[in-house]
């Protein structure tokens, strides 16, 4: 199942030459979701420090220092690009009162009380205070007028859920109970602009065009009912033209399909083009990826054209869990079991509660549905790429399982990640250190990786650098899997990932060229697989994994399984070897179940052999046993973009 280059040497001569100026051959690294100091959650939880230039020192391989631990920290491997997305909602105004103690909210009647409260050691009930605050209703802006539809409804549920102060709750409560108007007092525009030009002018102090890409983006932060319904949103745009807007945010409006029509709208008057990138489906609790729109209704083709424009690609991984599928909903896929985040960010009670799993919080799903919707519809507005991202709110890219720095500031010391997430029941050691977005370019720029994006052709892993390719047609031949240069035949014989194709003559079944190369830092590779939905006689989809390439003399048995592939992991020293697996795994691989009738979509998914979690790193270093109940393994993996098939 394994072919060399040299195996087929001969045969790869025979295909004609694409140059490489005619074909993206630069693949790229980066993160396109990073909280600083400058979100609400991130500086109340202990990230006074770290900002957009700390984010981007980071990423681009400098030393910086921790915000919480105040150790020295560095990534073992740069990226080449990275998106810093604070939540737009009331974006810097913690930092701007508490550390710069900016006048135009330090006299403010909310202000007074806030800053007395951090300054007698209360930072939490500052926090909760703050949150509190935000969401009482009858709200007015500092100037007294109404406030916008859904203002921030739904973000005390976010943000209280990560610290337990039930004591401060009830002081705040009973403080802000004759006056709820309160949070107008902070929700001002002017300041929120400071902070939105302060994040623009790092990153173009930061932005190195062929060496490092910085974004100018946000996140969109709406959660109705403790739905994550948020998106990373970024730019191309320098910041001359990012200066003519403030981010769209669930001040604004809780309801996405409003934050499209926002990035239409302001596309067509400043030129500025956007991407959203959904996040946490899996703690959507139904809705991230429903058939109907915000309100209930049946989705239109004019809401499902509109979000197919502006969502092309999704978070199928990150450190608040995997969004690919579920046991649930993938029965048949024993590699569907994988790093979930087992509670909703929702603390509205003490209770703690388990996600939905539907196949609307679920990527996968999603991408089945997309074809069902696509037969009523006309449209596809599931259609959608994968990547991974960090959602780091240190300011610290961090996805290395034995280097990684929190998801959230307290987490950078060890001993704090027994606590983890409180009021949710979810123990930092719970997470992995997750993921990476990889983006096939002709060059590091901003317009290049956007460029990608909107095609499509990007994948996603755990953390490690696994090097994709991908590739659909219909005159793929098995020489084609030892080519030297993969890149050249799969453009010239096929479509990329992200891609489409279409039916061919006599209905032939499409071939796919599919090599994965290990991160030479990391593990070796276990298997390659692909990943087929379908639409069925019945007009539901459906789906199936194929185990495509593997290491060792293993074979498939009669269901299409694959003994597992070893474990060279010990747990005494938190280590493992590289004695099993391959450092590289390609096939050209023919679906032999195709109809040429039904609409389909294939992805890879590709899997590293086992290798220690992060949680067996900390317990070996801090003398303990490894937590109970928790792998003392994990096989990274990598996901590519689908590639779509219509009849």
């Amino acid at each position: 199942m394994i072919r060399t280059f040299a195996a087929a040497f001969v045969a790869a001569l025979a295909v004609a030459p694409v140059h490489a100026e005619n074909y993206p051959d630069k693949l790229l690294w980066g993160d396109t979701h990073l909280h600083t100091n400058l979100s609400v959650d991130a500086y109340f939880l202990g990230n006074r420090t770290a900002d957009a230039d700390t984010a981007y020192r980071f990423a681009k391989g400098e030393p910086v220092i921790h915000p919480y631990t105040h150790a020295r920290a560095q990534l073992r491997e740069p990226l080449d690009f990275l998106a810093v997305t604070d939540h737009a909602e009331l974006l810097g105004v913690p930092y701007r009162l508490l550390t710069v103690g900016d006048e135009r909210l330090t006299h403010t009647r909310l202000g007074r009380k806030l800053i007395e409260l951090a300054n007698s050691g209360r930072g939490e009930d500052a926090f909760g205070l703050f949150i509190l605050a935000i969401n009482q209703t009858g709200l007015q802006d500092s100037n007294g007028r109404p406030p916008k539809v859904g203002l921030l409804k739904a973000l005390k549920w976010r943000f209280m859920a990560l610290v337990s102060v039930p004591d401060a709750r009830e002081q705040a409560n009973e403080w802000l109970a004759g006056d709820p108007t309160l949070i107008g007092d902070l929700n001002q525009p002017d300041v929120i602009r400071t902070s939105w030009e302060s994040n623009i002018d790092a990153a173009e102090r930061n932005n190195e065009p062929g060496k490092f890409t910085t974004f100018i983006g946000w996140e969109y932060s709406s959660t109705p009912d403790g739905a994550n319904l948020h998106r990373c949103v970024f730019t191309p745009a320098g910041g001359d033209v990012a200066r003519k807007f403030l981010p769209f945010s669930a001040v604004d409006s809780p309801n996405p399909e409003d934050l499209w029509r926002w990035l239409e709208k302001t596309k067509q008057e400043t030129g500025a083009d956007f991407v959203a990138i959904p996040h946490n489906s899996n703690l959507s609790k139904g809705r991230m990826f429903a058939t109907v729109d915000y309100e209930g209704k049946p989705l239109t083709p004019e809401i499902a054209k509109l979000r197919a424009e502006w969502e092309t690609v999704a978070e199928v991984t990150q450190t608040k869990g995997t969004s690919e599928t579920r046991p649930e909903l993938s029965p048949n896929d024993e590699f569907a079991d994988f790093e979930f985040f087992n509670r909703l960010i929702d603390a509205r009670t003490h209770a703690q509660h388990a996600p939905t799993v539907t196949p609307a919080d679920y990527v996968r799903s999603a991408l089945k549905t997309g074809l069902e919707l696509e037969s009523s519809l006309g449209v596809n507005p599931f259609k959608l790429g994968m990547i991974g991202a960090t959602d780091s709110h240190t300011a610290l890219s961090s996805t290395e399982e034995n280097n990684f720095y929190g998801a959230m500031p307290p987490d950078g010391a060890p001993a704090n990640r027994e606590i983890g997430f409180k009021d949710v029941g979810v123990k930092t050691w719970q997470i992995s250190a997750s993921g990476l977005a990889a983006v096939w370019a002709r060059e590091n720029t901003r317009q290049a990786i956007f460029d990608a994006f909107k095609r499509r052709e990007v994948y996603g892993t755990t953390g490690p650098h696994i090097r994709l390719r991908f590739f659909g047609g219909f005159a793929f031949t098995p020489d084609d899997a030892g080519a030297r240069d993969i890149a050249a035949v799969g453009y010239a014989k096929g479509v990329p990932m992200g891609g489409d194709l279409t039916r061919a003559q006599g209905g032939a079944a499409p071939s796919f060229l599919i090599r994965a190369v290990k991160d030479p830092m990391s593990a070796n590779l276990d298997r390659v697989q692909v990943v087929k939905g379908w639409i069925g006689p019945d007009g539901k989809a459906q789906e199936k994994v194929f185990n495509v390439a593997w290491s060792g003399d293993r074979a498939v048995d009669a269901n299409g399984r694959l003994p597992p592939v070893g474990d060279t992991v010990d747990v005494k020293t938190a280590s493992y070897t590289n004695t099993i697996g391959e450092a590289e795994l390609t096939t050209v691989w023919k679906d032999p179940e195709f109809n040429p009738d039904q609409r389909a979509f294939y992805y890879v998914r590709v899997l590293e052999i086992p290798t220690p979690r992060n949680s067996l790193y900390d317990s070996v270093a801090l003398g303990e046993a490894p937590p109970e109940g928790l792998p003392t393994s994990i096989q990274e993996r990598a996901y590519s973009s689908p590639i779509w098939y219509t009849p």
